[in-house]
């Protein structure tokens, strides 16, 4: 099983210490939820499907303020390269509302990538606890969806071969779209070149992808998702697909 590594700007944690975390008074309008909550729901929600959940992680930043958690799910049929992953967030300072994203950890470097976040429809408002199970199901259903369509990308990624000059130029589009800043160029272009894993030494997309994935892993795990989904749009269009 691979191991769910946290990237810098949180503290990895165990489940007690989300757990110990307290949760603020509400008020009339902004009813925030314990992240264990989150947590438990989710992991409810996935026992009634026939997913599993492997290995979990936990982080916490800005005092107990913010949590971040990710949480392997295997299907039945699971693919040899790479498992599904759940990154789950939640927020006690109003910074972003409680939510859930799909992605993909690749098991030979760890390399994890986004492709679409859920947010639930109503930020921490009133009926929130209420309403948590429903909108977390409903969540998970539609990601469900996305890993299935994340399955057929890295399929498609795969197959797509590219010149060094086409992985030059995606390069440099990847900065204008937000993926990464100039300075992540150099060591992208370092793992495009020179792959630390065999995986990757064919000239694909998917080695394209994990040369980028593998720069941002060092970056804020909390602007992971925006930036990976950021990159599957450049490299959908690259490769054809309508994401």
């Amino acid at each position: 099983s691979p191991n769910l590594t946290l990237h810098c700007g949180a503290s990895h944690v165990e489940l007690d210490e989300v757990r110990a975390v307290a949760t603020p008074r509400h008020t009339q309008s902004w009813c925030p939820i314990p992240h264990a909550e989150l947590i438990s729901t989710v992991q409810r929600t996935l026992a009634t499907t026939n997913l599993r959940i492997g290995t979990q992680a936990h982080s916490l930043s800005h005092e107990g303020q913010r949590y971040f958690g990710l949480m392997e799910v295997h299907a039945q049929k699971s693919s040899d390269d790479y498992c599904w992953v759940l990154g789950l967030r939640n927020s006690h300072d109003k910074t972003f509302p409680a939510g859930i994203v799909a992605g993909a950890s690749v098991f030979v470097c760890d390399n994890l990538s986004f492709s679409g976040e859920i947010k639930f429809a109503r930020k921490h408002t009133r009926f929130i606890v209420r309403d948590l199970p429903q909108l977390v199901s409903r969540s998970v259903g539609l990601l469900l969806a996305k890993w299935h369509d994340q399955d057929k990308r890295i399929a498609a990624y795969k197959e797509a071969e590219i010149t060094d000059i086409e992985a030059h130029d995606l390069v440099i589009r990847a900065t204008d779209v937000g993926v990464c800043s100039n300075r992540l160029i150099p060591p992208v272009l370092h793992e495009w070149r020179e792959p630390r894993h065999d995986a990757f030494e064919p000239r694909n997309v998917w080695s394209l992808f994990n040369a980028f994935t593998e720069s941002l892993k060092d970056g804020n795990l909390a602007e992971l998702p925006k930036r990976t989904e950021a990159l599957h749009g450049l490299l959908d269009t690259h490769v054809g697909l309508l994401s």
